[in-house]
C-alpha cells in the first residue's frame, strides 16, 4: 500500500468506501472526538471545507475512542452531534483505532509515512491530522494542538 487510493474505510452509515474516491484531492485526515478539549476544531475544519472544496480538498473524519472514551455513542449520534453542533457536512467515517493492535491499515500507513514529534510514530491525541496530496502521499503531519485555521497555507500550496 503506497497512497490514500490503496485503502477503504467504512463510512459513517456503515458503508464501505475506497478512498480512491479522493484520488486527484487535497485531503485532511483528522482523527475526531465529540468529547474532547479540540472538540471545537471541527468548527475549524469545517471551515477548511467550505473554503477549499471547490478547488478539490476534502476533509476525511475518523471518529476514534482510544483517547480518555471521549468519543462513547454510536456512529449515528456521532453523525448528529456533529451536523447539529458544528454543522459538519465533510465526509465521516465510522469509529476506528489509529494505535495499537487493531490500528486501521490507513493510520498505520499515514504513521509510516510522517512520524510525530521526536520521531514518534504513535498518535498521541485526538485532532491529530495527516495533509495528503493530489498524489495520494502524506505531505505533513499536524499535533491536535495546531488549529485548523493555521494549516491554511500548507492547503494552498498542495492545492497548487
Amino acid at each position: 500500500m503506497g497512497s490514500l487510493k490503496d485503502f477503504s474505510a467504512t463510512d459513517i452509515a456503515g458503508n464501505t468506501q475506497s478512498l480512491s474516491a479522493y484520488e486527484g484531492k487535497v485531503v485532511l485526515v483528522v482523527n475526531v472526538a465529540s468529547k474532547c478539549g479540540f472538540t471545537p476544531q471541527y468548527e475549524g475544519l469545517q471551515k477548511l471545507w467550505e473554503t477549499y472544496r471547490d478547488r478539490g480538498f476534502v476533509v476525511l473524519g475518523f471518529p476514534c475512542d482510544q483517547f480518555g472514551h471521549q468519543e462513547p455513542g454510536t456512529e449515528a449520534d456521532i453523525a448528529a452531534f456533529c451536523k447539529l453542533d458544528y454543522g459538519v457536512d465533510f465526509p465521516m467515517f465510522a469509529k476506528i483505532d489509529v494505535n495499537g493492535a487493531n490500528t486501521h491499515p490507513l493510520w498505520a500507513w499515514m504513521k509510516s509515512q510522517q512520524s510525530g514529534f521526536l520521531g514518534i510514530a504513535a498518535i498521541k491525541w485526538n485532532f491529530s491530522k495527516f495533509l495528503i496530496g493530489r498524489d495520494g502521499q502524506v505531505l505533513n503531519r499536524y499535533a491536535p494542538t495546531d488549529k485548523p485555521e493555521s494549516l491554511a497555507g500548507d492547503i494552498e500550496k498542495a492545492l497548487g
